[in-house]
């Protein structure tokens, strides 16, 4: 089955595509990666997407207005995706859509909203769409992240030592596959999600992120600054657990800047990439992870993985590109893993990874233009995930 998985995450600057021949056989799922693309989303959109996230007071007609939106931009990665990547044929979209807000309690998650109407992908496609993913694992109890965890542990399964697959979005979260063990994810914190805002903040909006870590390998850690930002009670709660920018977000960072002065804005970027390198240094020690796999927009940051490494010198630290898997292909691969389990009747959430009382069959199926004929149901889950050679456009 070709299928095409279609991801934007927390830092939301626009979609990456990623498209995957699947084929299970036994318990062996073998994956032949067709390449990607990223489209990025229009300059209009991602302001009402700013406007409308946490902190921010919105509206109905907003919430709706960006469902559109989004949706359509969605639709139109899809039809790229078909085109450029899958030679005109496809069978399956997955769509993760935009995270707006994942409601966190006391470490529960109640809901999580992720917009982008699959309706517009099914119609621009004429293909089924796979969607809104996460729900069902939160209604089963879970937190519905790091759903990457399936895929994480199908692909580290067998490698020796203790290996763990580290995501740099806008969150970090990492996957930990210990031998005899059942998989163990969760989000470890900010990766980018601070880094971005203050750079943005300093820079007036002209600038979205510390290109190549070039700020922060000018700046100096502020003690004092990290001290303050790593009292964050979360940094303490066991996992399974998520996180997002509905807790670091500007406010937050002006606070702990207000707690411990930094006039120097490359100062506060060398202390939040510290910041980063400390809460994943010290989930990998406490899991005794021996080997790092790396992937996402942070693996881009030379001065964030100096200081990761900086932080674990006898973790061996590689990209995912090494186990077949582009870094910024592997988050939209997996959701297209995900929405192929889901269309055999496969679930696609680990308990372990996620804290639900059950593993559950995730997201919801939007019919293309034919009618809707799902493959047989498969009563065997895959056990590993088996890459296939293949060049990765871009």
């Amino acid at each position: 089955m070709r299928v095409i998985g279609l991801m934007s995450g927390t830092s939301y600057d626009g979609i990456e595509a990623a498209a995957a021949e699947f084929d299970l056989s036994g318990d062996t799922l073998r994956m032949r990666p067709l390449g990607r693309l990223s489209h990025p989303y229009p300059e209009r959109l991602r302001t009402r997407i700013a406007a409308a996230l946490p902190p921010a007071a919105t509206t109905t007609e907003a919430i709706c207005v960006l469902d559109t939106g989004i949706g359509q931009t969605f639709a139109e990665a899809g039809v790229r995706a078909v085109a450029e990547l899958c030679g005109g044929h496809a069978d399956l979209v997955v769509s993760h859509g935009q995270t707006m807000h994942h409601w966190v309690e006391a470490g529960t998650v109640r809901g999580t909203l992720q917009l982008g109407q699959p309706a517009w992908i099914a119609e621009a496609t004429g293909l089924p769409v796979v969607a809104d993913l996460r729900s069902r694992d939160v209604a089963a109890g879970g937190q519905g992240a790091p759903l990457v965890a399936l895929f994480d542990a199908l692909l580290l399964r067998g490698l020796p030592g203790v290996p763990a697959a580290l995501n740099l979005g806008g969150i970090a979260n990492i996957t930990v596959v210990a031998p005899d063990a059942d998989p163990l994810a969760f989000d470890t914190g900010p990766a980018n999600a601070l880094l971005d805002t203050a750079v943005r903040h300093v820079s007036g909006g002209t600038e979205e992120y510390d290109r190549d870590g070039r700020g922060a390998a000018a700046g100096q850690v502020n003690p004092a600054l990290l001290r303050r930002l790593l009292d964050e009670p979360y940094y303490r709660q066991p996992g399974p657990k998520s996180t997002g920018k509905e807790l670091f977000h500007l406010p937050y960072l002006l606070a702990a800047l207000a707690d411990a002065p930094t006039p120097e804005p490359n100062d506060v970027l060398a202390t939040l990439t510290r910041l980063t390198a400390v809460t994943v240094a010290d989930a990998c020690r406490e899991h005794g992870v021996t080997r790092l796999i790396v992937s996402g927009g942070g693996a881009h940051n030379p001065t964030l993985l100096r200081m990761i490494g900086d932080e674990l010198p006898d973790v061996h630290l590689s990209s995912s590109d090494e186990v077949g898997v582009a870094s910024d292909a592997k988050e939209a691969l997996a959701f297209a893993l995900l929405g192929y389990l889901t269309v055999h009747g496969l679930p696609g959430a680990l308990p372990s990874g996620t804290g639900a009382r059950h593993a559950s069959v995730l997201g919801s199926i939007t019919p293309g233009r034919q009618p809707l004929r799902l493959p047989a149901p498969v009563d065997t889950a895959p056990d590993r995930l088996l890459i296939a050679a293949s060049p990765v456009a871009d």
